[in-house]
């Protein structure tokens, strides 16, 4: 039941994506009567999905990346090694939670003005590195600190560094929560609206949210192909979610059952 009720949002976008917009006015929760696959078509023109999508793409899975890399070095240094400033220094990160993102589209527009980054794809990747960087080690660092020392004493006696303990016994032990910092970057990025409206001026350049605001005209709205560009672009988040749902129940589960 738990489990219908959340897909029940989707199968209804899907639905209405078939609709005219008369149809939508009568009856949004009733089937089409008339499928009309012309909403996918109007979406894809009107949307520019063709363009918006390979940004949002390049955007997206570029600032992951660096993200999840970075944060998970950082995390990894913060919660297996202890020196003077780490506590502060995780603090440091973690005070970036609180920083409203919205407030500061002003002092990024005038940054990335005197970088001349605007209206390139490294002015969108930068700040959406920084942006989830925070949230990224609060749950690696948590994640990491769990593990015994054990692990890397073993390593260590048997010759690997630091770096190797890293990749080969770290990193692949973070697995779950990795997946979980993906997903959650993923949809950020995906989703980011402000930064791309501010920072990005240029049609060639601009991202798929900007696209779909597209639909949105002065007197009227085409509801039918809004719901249709929705829905090809639910679709990138859904199967990154499939790729990685089992990491991301493990974890869930890992304290779930006592061994």
């Amino acid at each position: 039941m738990y489990a219908l009720m959340n897909a029940y949002p989707i199968l209804w976008m899907v639905l209405n994506s078939f609709k005219s917009n008369t149809e939508f006015a009568e009856n949004p929760f009733s089937f089409p009567a008339t499928w009309l696959f012309e909403n996918y078509k109007t979406a894809w023109e009107t949307a520019r999905l063709d363009t918006y999508f390979l940004n949002s793409i390049i955007v997206t899975v570029i600032a992951v990346a660096v993200t999840v890399l970075a944060g998970a070095l950082a995390s990894y240094f913060l919660s297996r090694f202890t020196y003077k400033w780490g506590k502060y220094m995780y603090a440091f990160f973690v005070f970036g939670m609180l920083i409203p993102i919205h407030a500061t589209l002003v002092p990024m527009f005038l940054l990335m003005k005197n970088l001349g980054l605007l209206n390139t794809h490294a002015g969108l990747i930068l700040p959406y590195i920084a942006f989830n960087l925070p949230i990224t080690i609060f749950i690696l660092v948590s994640f990491m600190k769990a593990f015994p020392k054990d692990i890397e004493e073993s390593a260590i006696m048997d010759g690997c560094g630091v770096f190797r303990i890293f990749w080969s016994i770290i990193l692949p032990m973070t697995k779950p929560a990795l997946a979980t910092v993906v997903i959650l970057n993923f949809i950020n990025n995906w989703n980011e609206f402000s930064f791309a409206l501010v920072l990005i001026n240029e049609d060639a350049l601009k991202t798929l949210p900007l696209g779909l605001a597209n639909f949105a005209g002065q007197y009227t709205t085409n509801y039918g192909a809004q719901m249709a560009g929705l829905t090809l672009a639910i679709i990138p988040t859904i199967i990154i979610y499939m790729i990685l749902e089992e990491h991301l129940v493990k974890g869930m589960t890992a304290g779930a059952v006592k061994g």
